[in-house]
């Protein structure tokens, strides 16, 4: 799985080579947005969806003024997430079935992103889709243990906690252009591939661990996912020259329409001028007799 990742990187920073042309744009700007995480655990486990995540950060992005090559760039984000892992949940205690263990991760993302798009409403919006490879690192964490009554700070342990993780990301939105700013509402999904803490092969058991690990053995899969809907703006930088390649795409629009309208009216003056022709008269004549 690895590898497959490190294919999609390199396969993205080669999308950029090829996007780069005269007429590329270069966009810097910054995104905030809210939503929700949780962990897929193997063997399964009862858990719930955890909202009130928020994520926010700074993004560059790379694109031409062709049609459907899109845009290339990477984001680096701050995101808030986590999840709930609820152990008792077929008790049939109702107040034993509601306990909970909770955890938030601070962590730092990085999305490498491919955007292919198209442009409306005469180049003024951008309608896109996201495709990423994502890298990131957990920079804190706490924990609210229900079941111990405790809550505080989660110390990563070497042997027990994964820092870094891997994944990939999917999803779409619009982005306003108005002159040099870009207005942009999205929401993608991140689909994580790297675990949160080592399964049982790297970390037997809880023995050593405090309240902050409800795990009597870790599980053998637990990758976060999560997903966010962003608004962001974003200021395209380079000269002034760079911006006729979307006056040009107009003129190209119009002209097309034009050549269209003008092959219409032909055809309709062809059909014309051969339902008044004599020759059709006579046969029109000829028939009704």
């Amino acid at each position: 799985m690895r590898y497959r990742i490190l294919n999609i990187f390199i396969a993205l920073v080669a999308t950029v080579g090829v996007a780069t042309s005269a007429h590329a744009q270069h966009v810097i700007g910054v995104k905030g947005g809210w939503g929700a995480s949780n962990a897929r655990f193997y063997p399964k486990q009862e858990m719930r969806m955890m909202w009130g995540g928020y994520t926010g950060g700074v993004t560059w992005r790379h694109y031409t003024a062709q049609r459907y090559v899109g845009a290339v760039g990477a984001d680096i984000e701050f995101m808030k997430r986590g999840y709930s892992y609820y152990p008792y949940f077929s008790s049939e205690d109702e107040a034993t079935k509601a306990l909970r263990y909770t955890r938030h991760i601070n962590s730092v993302m990085v999305p490498i992103v491919w955007q292919p798009h198209f442009y409306l409403a005469n180049f003024r919006l951008r309608v896109y889709i996201d495709l990423a490879a994502t890298f990131s690192y957990n920079i804190s964490s706490t924990y609210v243990n229900e079941l111990q009554n405790a809550s505080g700070t989660y110390h990563f342990k070497v042997v027990r906690d994964n820092r870094w993780n891997y994944g990939l990301a999917g999803g779409g939105g619009v982005a306003y252009l108005a002159g040099r700013n870009e207005f942009s509402v999205g929401a993608r999904y991140y689909f994580g591939y790297g675990d949160i803490v080592r399964n049982t092969n790297r970390y037997s058991g809880n023995a050593t661990d405090g309240p902050e690990n409800p795990f009597a053995t870790t599980p053998r899969r637990s990758p976060l996912d999560n997903i966010y809907i962003t608004v962001g703006y974003g200021h395209r930088l380079g000269k002034a020259s760079e911006f006729d390649a979307f006056e040009r795409m107009r003129e190209n629009r119009a002209r097309r329409a034009e050549k269209r309208r003008i092959e219409a009216e032909r055809k309709a003056a062809k059909e014309a001028a051969a339902a008044n022709s004599p020759k059709r008269a006579a046969l029109q004549v000829a028939g009704g007799k």
